[in-house]
């Protein structure tokens, strides 16, 4: 036989044994082992042997031979992908993910590589490093120039470039829905997520198999507070790929965002069990268990997590954000080390900070914990653009507006319900208290700080003229009696998914809708207020140690804090006199004095006969989202009221910043003087 002709014999063999595969995968391992014993660690061979093995549910087999194909042949970039797609499925997921890197590495327009990537990164948590594989496989998943060159801009983040493109490549093909889901990205990338869910939805009714169009569906339909809508497209897509850890951790976060705590669990039991190398998913498992009361096993998942990622500050700062936990020294020796690390980003650095800073004023290290804090504000505060002078011009915007007489104007507007009771402030000044109080009467339910009037103000936004200095306000003001009763329907549709209990009132509390009194009084005018208040220096410096996971863009400047803690009082002065005895204030100091009389005059103000339950507030079960959710799971106590004099000689800023605020405490300064 000649050498030509031995080329051919193996080349036929293969061929075989590659249609073999198909149909008759047992077969084609007897194939695929004989040729192995002509010609030794023949490469192709030996995938096929492995994908064969695979196909049988034999995945040690697979990853054995797939991993002694790469001793030989290290660049392949098929056997890499091969071999992550079988890590994967072996609930190797952390393995996984580094074949793939591997994978994309050598051979960048692996589209499906990519793809796979993506959808293992979405199940360990690690959402954005997921979008961008996920712009990749869209990158490469097509031959056309113009969208590829469309997708090269968006992976590259030149988002203007990629939207002209697209633009013009849907003029002359409006149903190529690669290019509308690319569209929608960039849609969601600027912001515009309801013309991304408009996209995406035109792109399912041409293509229902699209999966990865439905899987970008669900992502932007979550992150644009439609819980109830994310949760069918996630559920359609478990109903083809029911073991997806990616559906699946998306399904979670979206029960997580509607109070459906044990469910949320379960699932992130099952993914930790099937896989427990992910510290992401070990961090947002401890977040549900928190939220939903099991502190002990909280912690244990958190623990686990910075277990195998000990840089992972997020994590470190989850366990300082208990607030009733304490760090032991080998901790602190921990989180110091990895501080000293040249390596580390700069989100774990912060965090990092924030945490040390917590441990020491356990400590009763208090210089060196403020040292700390102010590290890890100094950080966020770079990352930020916030500027306090547009807040204090949006705050005189406001009072100019939303006068008594605009109000009289738009008197008997707006939905009659009075089921909500928005508690409204600052961050860390009671709010939470507040909360767990009314919701332990028997005819309130709370829910958790609900995102639908900011969502609302987003829509008003839309509508406005986008030349307008303050478009929601404009967009607002214009609104007749019917358009004010529809707002006051939406918000109470869309809030509809978070009542648990057939109790006939809820809590919306989200502090910074103080911003948005004038909007929640024109649509729900039966609505009740309540505002938190507390010490300015206690308020403001509490607030400055903690790190929010979003928003609040002020707190991280002792001089921004000041400024925003006075712009708030001016606001609510302003609704005092606009709308007389409409806002029902609590003074946290008095609520700890005063516990039972402040607790009644509270329930008289919502109409609520006193219950003794609201005293004992501290056994009330149900899940609380918030920094101070362990806090309120004890009785009242004065450790807080005075703990920031600790720190009384690094203020001088903030007490410049608070000006007359400051002396004036509990009671506004002069109309005017502010």
């Amino acid at each position: 036989m000649t050498a030509h002709d031995a080329s051919g014999t193996l080349e036929q063999a293969l061929a075989h044994t590659a249609r073999l595969l198909e149909r008759d995968p047992a077969m084609a391992a007897e194939q695929a082992a004989e040729i192995l014993k002509v010609v030794e660690n023949q490469p192709v061979a030996l995938r096929l042997l492995a994908a064969a093995r695979a196909a049988q549910d034999d995945l040690p087999g697979a990853i054995d031979h797939l991993q002694k194909l790469l001793r030989t042949q290290p660049h392949w970039a098929l056997a890499h992908f091969d071999l992550g797609i079988a890590l994967a499925r072996s609930g190797r997921g952390q393995e996984a993910i580094a074949a793939l890197r591997k994978a994309v590495a050598q051979k960048p327009d692996l589209s499906h590589a990519w793809r796979a990537l993506g959808d293992l990164l979405m199940a360990a948590g690690e959402h954005a490093q997921a979008d961008a594989a996920y712009a990749q496989h869209v990158r490469y998943s097509t031959s056309d120039p113009r969208l590829l060159a469309a997708a090269t801009a968006l992976v590259e983040n030149r988002i203007p470039e990629a939207e002209a493109l697209l633009r013009e490549h849907l003029k002359q093909t409006p149903t190529d829905v690669a290019a509308i889901r690319m569209f929608a990205e960039v849609a969601a990338r600027l912001g515009r997520l309801e013309d991304a869910q408009h996209l995406l939805a035109r792109c399912l009714e041409l293509a229902p198999s699209f999966h990865a169009a439905r899987q970008n569906y669900a992502l932007v339909l979550h992150r644009g507070n439609q819980p109830e809508r994310a949760l069918v497209e996630i559920d359609r897509l478990l109903a083809v790929e029911p073991n997806n850890l990616g559906h699946l951790n998306l399904k979670a976060a979206v029960q997580c965002r509607i109070g459906d705590y044990e469910p949320a669990i379960a699932i992130y039991a099952d993914l930790v069990a099937r896989d427990p190398r992910h510290p992401s998913v070990w961090m947002s498992y401890g977040h549900a268990l928190k939220t939903a009361g099991h502190t002990a096993r909280a912690i244990d998942a958190y623990r686990r997590g910075v277990a195998l990622q000990p840089s992972f500050g997020e994590i470190w700062w989850s366990l300082a954000n208990l607030k009733t936990f304490r760090f032991s020294a080998d901790d602190l020796a921990v989180m110091r080390r990895q501080l000293t690390r040249g390596d580390l980003g700069e989100d774990d650095r912060l965090h990092l900070e924030f945490a040390i800073g917590k441990a020491l004023e356990d400590g009763g290290e208090y210089e060196s914990s403020f040292a700390h804090y102010a590290q890890g504000n100094a950080i966020r505060h770079a990352q930020l653009n916030y500027r306090a002078d547009e807040t204090t011009a949006r705050v005189e915007h406001i009072r100019q507006r939303y006068t008594s007489e605009f109000f009289a104007a738009r008197a008997g507007c707006g939905h009659a319900s009075a089921d909500p009771i928005f508690i409204v402030g600052l961050p860390r000044a009671g709010s939470t208290l507040i909360e767990q109080i009314l919701s332990s009467h028997s005819m309130v339910e709370g829910t958790m700080e609900l995102p639908e009037v900011t969502s609302i103000t987003r829509s008003l936004r839309e509508q406005a003229n986008a030349a307008s200095e303050m478009p929601y306000h404009d967009a607002l003001a214009l609104l007749d009696a019917n358009a004010l009763h529809e707002l006051g329907e939406r918000y109470l549709e869309h809030t509809r998914i978070q009542r648990k209990t057939s109790a006939p009132l809820f809590i919306d509390k989200m502090p910074n809708n103080f911003m948005h009194i004038g909007l929640i009084h024109l649509m729900l005018p039966n609505a009740k207020i309540i505002d938190a208040r507390r010490h300015p220096l206690a308020c403001c410096f509490s607030g400055f140690k903690q790190h929010f996971a979003r928003g609040q863009s002020f707190s991280y400047s002792l001089q921004d804090l000041g400024r925003y803690y006075r712009d708030y009082v001016a606001l609510m002065t302003h609704f005092d006199q606009a709308l007389p005895g409409r806002i029902h204030r609590v003074i946290y100091e008095r609520m700890v004095d005063d516990t039972e009389g402040e607790v009644r005059r509270l329930l008289d103000h919502c109409g609520l006969p006193f219950e003794e339950s609201c005293l004992r507030f501290f056994q009330n079960e149900r899940p609380v989202r918030t920094a101070s959710s362990e806090q309120v799971r004890r009785p009242i106590y004065r450790e807080g009221v005075d703990h920031w004099r600790h720190y009384d000689r690094w203020l001088a800023p903030l007490e410049q910043a608070l000006g007359p605020v400051l002396g004036c405490y509990p009671e506004p300064p002069a109309w005017g003087v502010l």
